[in-house]
């Protein structure tokens, strides 16, 4: 979500201003190279959290406007951005479902309670997943049952639970971890940032079956969310530069492009289409040269 929690986000006057880019994304011998990004939000205000369907087609994404936050859509061929859900809550991390068949969100409810809910893919038949774990920061799917969370506290907590088993309470994965829970594509494991004021930050993962925790590698400057190709590598930001790294090749992470020339600053999320084709880019425009 935000560079703050749902909780403080609650008190701030208003989120930070960030916009939605895509761009073409190829991988090439192990390289990835990608295209000139494009505005796909390009208003004032929090657009965010961009998230692929699995077609490939749209991405939804949680915007705040006049202090409310919904999911909307953009449909990547007409170039249109739609309202998803009108609620009185705020629903935040729009992630679809591993049927397919509609998304899951963290939502904000009428009491403050954050917890994970679902939803159709056209914004209707609201319904909660998980009832009595809260409150929840952020999720991911790590197979078709199995959810992946971050659950708000001092310090944060990465937790393991069953959507078919709505009562079910977490187990404790790992404590002090960061904000981005990302499936490793092809595999029932699940990608997180976990903290460590000695050796400093690291990419681990959780396989969702044997509960396993491994480390592996540690973080660029400034990293703090990742994202997946389908074949496997992963990408970060930090700045204006975007990272890779091969699992498969090992070693440090490699700047693949220097973003700041095409005006975006602050780099954050980054979501990954299915195809492995385009690449979402969260950032902050670079302001208007002084006249």
């Amino acid at each position: 979500m935000f560079s703050i929690t749902l909780v403080l986000l609650q008190a701030a006057a208003a989120p930070p201003a960030t916009d939605i880019y895509l761009t073409d994304l190829r991988v090439a011998q192990g390289r990835i190279t990608v295209g000139a990004p494009v505005n796909v939000t390009n208003r004032p205000g929090y657009d965010n959290q961009p998230a692929f369907l699995p077609d490939g087609r749209a991405i939804l994404y949680t915007s705040v406007r006049d202090s409310q936050a919904d999911i909307y859509r953009y449909d990547i061929e007409q170039r249109t951005n739609s309202t998803v859900t009108r609620t009185r809550e705020s629903e935040y991390s729009p992630t679809p479902l591993p049927n397919k068949v509609g998304f899951s969100v963290i939502r904000v409810e009428r009491d403050s309670t954050q917890r994970l809910w679902a939803f159709d893919l056209d914004g209707t038949n609201p319904r909660l997943v998980l009832d009595s774990i809260k409150p929840v920061g952020y999720h991911a799917w790590g197979d078709d049952q199995t959810l992946i969370l971050f659950v708000l506290g001092s310090p944060a907590t990465l937790q393991i639970a069953d959507a078919s088993a709505p009562g079910a309470r977490g187990a404790v994965l790992a404590r002090d971890i960061g904000r981005s829970l990302q499936r490793i594509p092809g595999r029932s494991a699940v990608s997180f940032l976990q903290r460590d004021s000695v050796n400093g930050p690291s990419l681990q993962e959780v396989d969702v079956h044997t509960r396993r925790v491994t480390p592996l590698v540690q973080t660029p400057v400034g990293a703090e969310f990742f994202a997946w190709t389908p074949d496997g590598i992963a990408l970060t930001a930090g700045g204006t530069q975007l990272y890779q790294w091969d699992p498969r090749r090992g070693g440090a992470w490699q700047e693949i492009a220097d973003l700041a020339s095409a005006g975006l600053t602050n780099i954050t999320r980054l979501a990954v289409s299915a195809k492995g084709d385009r690449l979402a880019i969260v950032a902050v425009p670079a302001p208007p040269p002084a006249r």
